[in-house]
């Protein structure tokens, strides 16, 4: 954990107790668990988003893509009868293949990723509400699927507290997430591309190729996310569900140390960040603050992610700076010796 994690954490730390401090009921079992739950769905969705911003790009197509999938996942398991594990692979697939073509299109095309996942941001969501007739999607009386259910939206007690299995999923995917960007070539390519990528390039890294595999990564990840969503709400309606998500995810991956000049970012940092978002979500409901003022705390952290991310660019600029004088001054007497 480097500093600016551990910073992070300290952070959570004062203002969960903050927190408890106007309202106790935070404490409480059930809500800790609801918020938890709340952490592994968007959790998962952060990290995709974590992996697209490391590399210099943006995704802002995630809530449109996770009401797209949890749209047809439901359609498949409930209106055509289709296994669930079959309908999973699928969803699953579908995610894969949307980050194949915005990877593709940034790439080979050369369109700027905000236009690319802004497009996909209005197609993705017209086709759901096309594709449902604007109408709710969920499941019908009766109807049930009590392995699926247990798996993404159930819960196993765990020292009295009764632990989401979305925050299992989320441990195992940050935990993979982890070891391939911090503990593998792969990784060390995906921040070399997003610090430069023509330096990059020049230096043997294939960085279409890892663009590619970002947006890949992230198209996987966000359908699994949609999955685990849709089983929890149980009821999609493909005009609101998933909204703003992505500011979410950009939120929570800029809080977590993710620079959007790529280049820079932890999972272990995002996954906090992720954290610190729901805490706050949490207060305001506690609080009865009106939720449309969430919208408000999304963009109150995402602008002072920005500065913070800009004051120490600029502190390091100057330190570096600083540095190159002294080196100089340093170096001089041996160039003089070796000249004589």
């Amino acid at each position: 954990m480097n500093k600016k994690d551990l910073s992070l954490l300290i952070l959570i730390l004062v203002v969960g107790a903050v927190v408890t401090f106007i309202n106790p009921r935070f404490l409480l079992v059930g809500n800790l668990s609801n918020t938890a739950n709340q952490v592994g769905m968007f959790g998962i969705f952060s990290i995709a988003e974590a992996f697209v911003i490391i590399i210099g790009g943006i995704e802002l197509s995630v809530g449109s893509v996770i009401a797209l999938l949890g749209v047809l996942f439901i359609d498949l398991i409930v209106n055509h009868d289709v296994n669930w594990m079959l309908a999973f692979a699928a969803i699953i697939a579908g995610g894969l293949a949307i980050g194949l073509v915005h990877g593709t299109l940034v790439t080979r095309m050369h369109i700027q990723p905000f236009v690319v996942t802004l497009c996909g941001l209005l197609i993705y969501r017209g086709a759901a509400r096309y594709y449902t007739e604007d109408a709710t999607a969920g499941f019908g009386f009766g109807a049930s699927f009590p392995t699926l259910e247990w798996l993404t939206a159930g819960r196993t007690n765990v020292l009295g507290f009764p632990l989401p299995h979305s925050v299992v999923a989320l441990f195992i995917v940050a935990a993979i997430a982890w070891v391939l960007l911090h503990r593998s070539v792969f990784g060390r390519y995906l921040y070399a591309v997003g610090k430069n990528e023509e330096a990059a390039r020049y230096s043997g890294i294939r960085s279409d190729r890892v663009v590619i595999s970002a947006y890949i990564i992230c198209g996987g990840l966000t359908a699994f996310a949609a999955i685990l969503i849709a089983m929890y709400t149980r009821s999609i309606s493909p005009a609101v569900h998933g909204s703003f998500y992505e500011l979410y995810a950009i939120a929570a991956a800029v809080l977590g140390g993710c620079s959007l000049r790529g280049g820079e970012g932890s999972i272990i940092g995002v996954v906090l960040g992720t954290v610190l978002l729901q805490v706050l979500q949490n207060l305001v409901n506690l609080l009865g603050i009106p939720s449309s003022l969430n919208f408000a705390v999304m963009g109150t952290v995402i602008l002072i992610g920005v500065l913070g991310d800009q004051y120490l660019m600029q502190r390091r600029r100057a330190t570096t700076a600083k540095a190159r004088p002294q080196a100089s001054v340093a170096a001089a007497p041996l160039e003089r010796a070796n000249a004589e």
